[in-house]
């Protein structure tokens, strides 16, 4: 977190931050000028912390949508669980930084779970042998208790997260992300920067609506240099589980997530059908590979995964 002075006002943005000094709630504070003059902006040693910490994590993948509800959460957990699934001695990890909507301990069936702490630091929930997960549902009392924080306090915790973490040797982090492009995905960015993020895959469905926030999503990632890995179109055509007809809910009027790919010239990775089985798999913590492995979803996810996997070895990015 940024460093707040000892007689600073409630709010304090923090002597690292970009408003230190021209917020409201430094109006009155003896430090106003010094901090609105840059003066006390040294480099966050978190940073360093962060790249020693994931020296022996060999991929680190941020999964974005600029908008939520397009299942972004659920697709984090298919590919960290196909990944594992696809070979045993590969070893994958997934960092929930949505830190006001946590939802992963629930779709890995891991509610309830303790995080424990160790002279190496805090240990990851293992949901199996080599698929682990942090998420601040561990830290909460209740499942239901609300996350009321600002920036700052945001940025504290997944800085904690990606610094105090034992996350062993690794060769993938997932850090799944609340949608948008604010202070949760700046806070990773930045401390990321010296650790080398491998990419991002970005997440929509094929309505135009959300593909608009989609579009604004690459934007932020050419912005801040993150390399983009690929497209996923998710909830693309919904399967009916009975009579596995399929149909339409989300209508590509515009060409959905392949044509707006094409046309900003990144890969589109692949599109995931929308099953209602998939969804009693997340909500009862289920994994789908094993509930259903010959459903089209994981046909689907297998093809993305190795997709992901090849560009993430050839380093083609």
């Amino acid at each position: 977190m940024a460093d707040v002075p000892k007689d600073a006002p409630d709010h304090c943005p923090g002597t690292q931050s970009e408003n230190a000094g021209k917020v409201s709630a430094c109006t009155g504070c003896p430090n106003q000028s010094i901090c609105s003059s840059g003066a006390t902006k040294l480099p966050d040693p978190g940073i360093v912390l962060v790249k020693e910490r994931l020296s022996s994590v060999e991929n680190k993948i941020l999964v974005l949508s600029g908008k939520g509800g397009v299942g972004k959460s659920t697709v984090t957990s298919l590919l960290s669980r196909a990944l594992a699934a696809d070979n045993p001695n590969r070893n994958v990890a997934v960092l929930d930084i949505d830190i006001c909507g946590p939802s992963q301990p629930r779709v890995f069936g891991a509610i309830g779970e303790q995080v424990h702490q160790s002279a190496s630091g805090w240990s990851p929930v293992y949901i199996e042998d080599n698929l682990s997960l942090m998420s601040i549902g561990f830290l909460l009392n209740s499942s239901t208790d609300a996350v009321i924080w600002r920036g700052p306090k945001k940025n504290g915790m997944i800085k904690q997260f990606l610094s105090e973490v034992d996350w062993g040797t690794l060769d993938y982090l997932i850090l799944d992300t609340p949608p948008g492009t604010s202070d949760e995905h700046l806070s990773a960015v930045t401390y990321l920067k010296d650790a080398r993020i491998t990419g991002a895959i970005i997440v929509t469905t094929p309505q135009e609506v959300s593909l608009l926030d989609v579009r604004k999503e690459i934007d932020f990632c050419k912005k801040v240099n993150i390399p983009i890995l690929g497209v996923i179109e998710n909830m693309s055509i919904f399967i009916c589980p009975k009579c596995k007809n399929s149909a339409e809910i989300f209508p590509a009027l515009t060409g959905g997530a392949k044509k707006m790919s094409t046309d900003l010239n990144i890969e589109f990775l692949g599109s995931l059908p929308l099953d209602p089985l998939l969804a009693r798999c997340c909500d009862e913590g289920k994994n789908v590979l094993v509930e259903m492995p010959k459903s089209p979803i994981v046909i689907a996810l297998n093809t993305i995964v190795q997709k992901i996997i090849q560009k993430c070895d050839s380093k083609d990015l």
